[in-house]
């Protein structure tokens, strides 16, 4: 009977999106118009009798909208997305679906990490439908200047650690007599760093800085000291200078910045639209340690009065087989589905980084990424953290005052010890 009964109800959702039963309204809210394309352009062919009400807010202004809702229940989204710095205070809220189901449905052929990324308490609350491994971008040109040849395994092999990656930036400087630069922005390492951790921020409660995060505060003060970099900001117009090459140091006199720290969607979305001029002069590596960056899960209210039409999408989207590898080969996306991941890894190659295949070394560093680490109050001590290690590497403060004044501001911001 039990078995009779569960098919009736599959039957009956079937039914239902396929455009016999009575249209659902689904209110759908986003920061990223990914999710749009996604269910404008596949679900909505897929299930064309789902009604959806869509909207997209900025990043910036998303949470002071997403918030007041869902705490009082009145007005909010059924389904909506959640990026990667504030994913986890969701996930720990109380305030969203739990939707293990559809991961035991589908555990097989997840990624884990984003799974982990997404769950509390041994319970899921929030699915993926991609994985944001970084990687190292460097300039072709400049590796055959300085290294003799732009093979990715060659250039990789002078940047296999982090204490190479400063014995490689010296190099650089040295044959160039200063105008290369290991990078244009020293903090492009921070998102290496921390996932480089084997701890995270928050032990038993308490404050908890991993060693990799102290070993962070020294290489920028090395950087900074040694000018291993133009000393601009990520995503200042210094930094995209660099992509294009129109950096130039203080004098007007030109650089050469030879790589980029970014994540797959850093392909698409920072060096192809920020410098079209350079395409086919990039390559991709690994580089010194397994990172990631950024990411976008899906969750849903808990309160939602259509729960199993929220379900169905949410797993759709994060899980089929089918649409995901179409997604991928459309877009690039590199997916957290393992079947599509091997399925398709090997048949990519990519003008903008000279024909160079980016899909299966993606795949092969999504599986490094350690999804554990992620708690709900990483953005904000990362934010101060950050700020911390500029002071010191600029030397407006010693190492102690530094840690001394992080800890501090932690305790005063999140009541953290």
């Amino acid at each position: 009977m039990k078995r009779a009964l569960v098919i009736l109800c599959a039957v009956l959702m079937l039914f239902s999106l396929s455009g016999c039963g009575k249209k659902s309204a689904l209110v759908v809210w986003s920061f990223t118009d990914e999710l749009e394309d996604m269910i404008n352009n596949y679900y909505a062919k897929a299930f064309p009798n789902v009604e959806i009400d869509y909207s997209l807010t900025p990043t910036a202004q998303f949470m002071a909208k997403l918030d007041p809702v869902l705490q009082s229940g009145r007005g909010a989204p059924d389904i909506f997305a959640l990026e990667s710095a504030f994913v986890r205070k969701y996930v720990e809220s109380g305030l969203l679906l739990d939707i293990t189901d559809i991961y035991e449905r589908n555990r097989s052929k997840l990624l884990e990490y984003p799974v982990k990324v997404g769950s509390h308490n041994g319970r899921v609350y929030g699915m993926s439908w991609q994985a944001c491994p970084g990687a190292m971008f460097y300039r072709r040109s400049l590796a055959i200047k300085y290294f003799g040849t732009d093979d990715p395994a060659t250039v990789q092999s002078h940047f296999t650690n982090l204490a190479q990656f400063l014995e490689t930036a010296a190099f650089l400087k040295e044959r160039s007599n200063g105008r290369c630069l290991v990078v244009s922005a020293g903090g492009d390492l921070y998102n290496v760093f921390l996932g480089s951790r084997s701890t995270p921020w928050v032990v038993n409660g308490r404050l908890n800085i991993d060693p990799n995060m102290e070993a962070y505060m020294e290489i920028r003060k090395t950087i900074q000291e040694n000018r291993f970099d133009a000393r601009v900001g990520q995503w200042s117009e210094g930094w995209f200078a660099g992509m294009r090459d129109e950096l130039r140091d203080d004098n007007g006199n030109p650089l050469e910045a030879f790589a980029y720290f970014l994540p797959t969607w850093g392909l698409h979305y920072v060096l192809k639209t920020n410098a079209p001029s350079t395409s086919g002069d990039w390559a991709m590596i690994a580089g010194p340690a397994a990172y990631r960056w950024g990411g976008t899960w899906i969750g849903a209210f808990r309160g939602t009065k259509n729960a199993d039409q929220a379900k169905h999408m949410i797993e759709w989207l994060t899980t089929n087989d089918q649409f995901l590898e179409s997604w991928a080969r459309d877009k690039g996306d590199v997916v957290s589905n393992l079947n599509v991941m091997n399925r398709i890894k090997d048949n990519f190659a990519d003008a903008y980084l000279g024909g160079q295949n980016h899909y299966a070394p993606f795949v092969q560093m999504a599986m490094s990424v350690d999804g554990s680490l992620t708690q709900g109050t990483d953005q904000d001590i990362e934010e101060i953290f950050a700020e911390i290690v500029t002071a010191y590497a600029e030397g407006e403060k010693t190492k102690a005052q530094a840690l001394a004044d992080f800890r501090a501001q932690v305790q005063s911001q999140l009541g953290i010890n």
